[in-house]
């Protein structure tokens, strides 16, 4: 009898074993080249992810298992909310070893040189979930892949019956690329409240994003509570309200009510300061000088080189610059500090004493882009400024500003980081540089031995329009979501020691509510993540787009807002021989067809269906065009007016 058992036992296990052989046993993503499995969809992905037969349920009574930390307690509690709340079922924390814990948080008593200080290693088996980092914040990051595995119904803000709450069996071993993985969020232009930012960064953190840069001050508006300068946020926080294109708007009248905008108290400042350490996300503060500062000198106009500044008001979106000879610009108003008056220096060591005491984060952002130097041209004290120090040009006044500044930056403990304009008249080697402009701009200060953050307009400027200019807020320039995935922050021809990271940019001169700025945000936020996260040599587009089309699912649940441009057809229009229009439709997206009328209906999959360059019948008035996969629609309704197509053709 007991060989007879022996002998089932070693069958069935042998058949156990071809079964698995035929099913892959296991299967890694690094050898098929995408995702093991439709189901596992993480963003950023991770550096290694093998999958393995099964999966795990989560039962009614979950318990989570961690240690008593202080730094652990704002994690467990966020997995016991997430969990919790669309599951319906109960969760637990103990803080003891138990082997029939469902989830263990555990640090390692010895440290993984492999995963770092943000790393992690993802055990799912079908008995239990296991995390293990180094330090908590490496934990924190493995629990947003955790929930990434779970059904997309966990994303959501109350209890959702009929799941079947699994997630297959993987190991994952993942760590970042880049430490410094970023977000600017511009409150200045438009101000959004203390739970919108709060919102903001819960966002983020899901994707992980670990530094939120706070664009404080602008023309537009003054956004943070100085103790001793009462007028910056009781002036400077406030204009009048217009809606429309940002840029165009109507002066003020004299007597026009300024009642938009706001401010954050220090107190509100802690709160965020906190709420953000809490999600292991540093805040980093800029006050962009000596330009940008309009609404500094309205509240207190001697701080400007120009007599008639005592005239000037907060600006409510007028044009007050002349682009059109290109950078530097020409100021129709002096929105600029005075660098030959020493009260600016004073005033600014007021106000980045108290800056430096509200944001624990090593930086400090003072701006100095985009500086239009004219009324200085013309200036007494500049001249005379010049004169005394020996300064030969108009931009080696605006470098003499920048070392006085940063030897205030620094006198108070802290790093100073300014845009890439800063290079220009040479700064200290300790400078930090946010390379805007242009990639090469980065390049050249990182093989300069300045340390670098990558945030160049081509890639990385999510208030670009994100589709066709019928469609979006009317910005000057677009960037598509395929564009920002080929986003490197390390080339091959910079100094990779001195590149701290990346960040994309949100300003908000057309972001009017958050909810804009969630659409402006994803899906490119997934892009910036992925490109500072995951290994340079994952990357690739489909795969890519296949796991963001499953988080357009999630946040659709979540109830976070995204923009649906990448399904949009992109319009090409060029004139043929005879001079007429030709028209052709492509899309960023592989497998969608096009569907198009001119008649001013509205075309679905039974209308003809896009094959070769259009030619718009004579008096037609638009071209409409809709995108489907297979029988669906997924694309937004376009009209585009002929007579848009004919001024992007140019002259017959």
């Amino acid at each position: 009898m007991k060989y007879f058992i022996q002998t089932l036992f070693f069958a069935l296990l042998s058949f156990n074993i071809y079964a698995q052989s035929i099913d892959g046993g296991s299967e890694s993503e690094e050898n098929n080249g995408s995702m093991a499995n439709a189901e596992i969809a993480i963003i950023p992905e991770p550096v290694t992810l093998v999958k393995n037969t099964g999966h795990f349920v989560l039962p009614t009574n979950i318990v989570i298992e961690a240690a008593k930390n202080t730094q652990l307690n704002q994690t467990v509690a966020f997995l016991k909310e997430r969990l919790s709340i669309p599951t319906g079922h109960y969760v637990s924390t103990i803080s003891v070893p138990s082997a029939t814990a469902t989830i263990k948080l555990l640090l390692n008593e010895k440290t993984d040189a492999v995963i770092g200080n943000e790393g992690y290693q993802l055990s799912v088996t079908q008995k239990h979930i296991i995390i293990k980092a180094n330090k908590p914040a490496g934990l924190f990051y493995g629990v947003q892949s955790l929930l990434q595995l779970l059904p997309k119904e966990i994303e959501s803000k109350e209890e959702v019956k009929g799941i079947k709450w699994t997630m297959p069996c993987v190991e994952v071993t993942d760590y970042p690329r880049l430490g410094w993985r970023g977000l600017m969020f511009d409150v200045a232009r438009h101000y959004f409240t203390k739970d919108e930012v709060k919102q903001y960064i819960d966002a983020m953190v899901r994707y992980k994003y670990n530094i939120l840069h706070l664009h404080l001050a602008d023309d537009e508006g003054w956004r943070i509570e100085i103790k001793g300068l009462p007028k910056l946020t009781e002036v400077g926080a406030w204009r009048a309200d217009r809606i429309g294109t940002f840029g165009d708007f109507i002066p003020p009248k004299p007597d026009e009510p300024r009642s938009y905008g706001g401010f954050y108290t220090q107190e509100d400042i802690k709160e965020l300061v906190a709420y953000a350490a809490e999600r292991f996300v540093n805040i980093m503060p800029e006050i962009d000088v000596p330009g940008h500062s309009l609404a500094a000198i309205a509240a207190y106009p001697e701080l400007s080189c120009t007599p008639d500044a005592v005239n000037y008001k907060v600006r409510s979106g007028e044009k007050i610059m002349d682009w059109s000879r290109g950078a530097p610009p020409l100021g129709l108003i002096d929105n600029t500090l005075c660098p030959a008056n020493e009260k600016v220096y004073v005033f600014l060591d007021t106000v980045f004493t108290q800056i430096a005491k509200l944001f624990p984060f090593e930086y400090i952002h003072v701006g100095g882009d985009e500086v239009a130097r004219n009324f200085w041209e013309k200036n007494d004290q500049i001249k005379e400024l010049m004169k005394r120090e020996g300064l030969k040009t108009i931009p080696q006044v605006q470098a003499y500003f920048t070392k006085r500044v940063e030897q205030i930056v620094t006198s108070k403990g802290k790093k100073f980081m300014a845009w890439d304009e800063v290079l220009e008249g040479g700064v200290s080697q300790n400078a930090a540089v946010m390379s805007w402009r242009d990639m090469k701009y980065g390049v050249e200060a990182s093989n300069a031995g300045h340390e670098v953050v990558m945030s160049p307009t081509q890639y990385a400027y999510i208030d670009y329009m994100q589709a066709d200019a019928i469609t979006e807020p009317r910005v000057y320039a677009s960037l598509r979501l395929s564009k920002s995935y080929e986003f490197d922050p390390v080339p091959a021809n910079a100094n990779a020691k001195f590149i701290k990271g990346a960040q994309a940019n949100l300003w908000t001169e057309q972001v009017y509510n958050i909810r804009q700025a969630e659409y402006m945000t994803w899906p490119r936020g997934f892009a910036i993540a992925e490109s500072v996260w995951s290994p340079k040599e994952k990357k690739n587009w489909p795969n890519f787009f296949a796991r963001t089309e499953k988080h357009f699912e999630r946040l659709d649940i979540a109830e976070t807002k995204y923009a649906p441009s990448v399904y949009d057809p992109i319009f090409t229009v060029k004139r043929s021989a005879d001079r007429n229009l030709s028209v052709t439709l492509s899309t960023e997206v592989e497998g969608l067809d096009m569907y198009y009328s001119f008649d001013n209906s509205f075309p679905d999959h039974f209308y003809p269906k896009y094959s070769s360059p259009l030619v718009p019948p004579i008096d037609a008035k638009v071209l409409k065009v809709i995108t489907y996969r297979g029988k669906k629609p997924v694309g937004r309704m376009m009209n585009m007016p002929i007579e848009e197509l004919e001024k992007r053709a140019g002259k017959r």
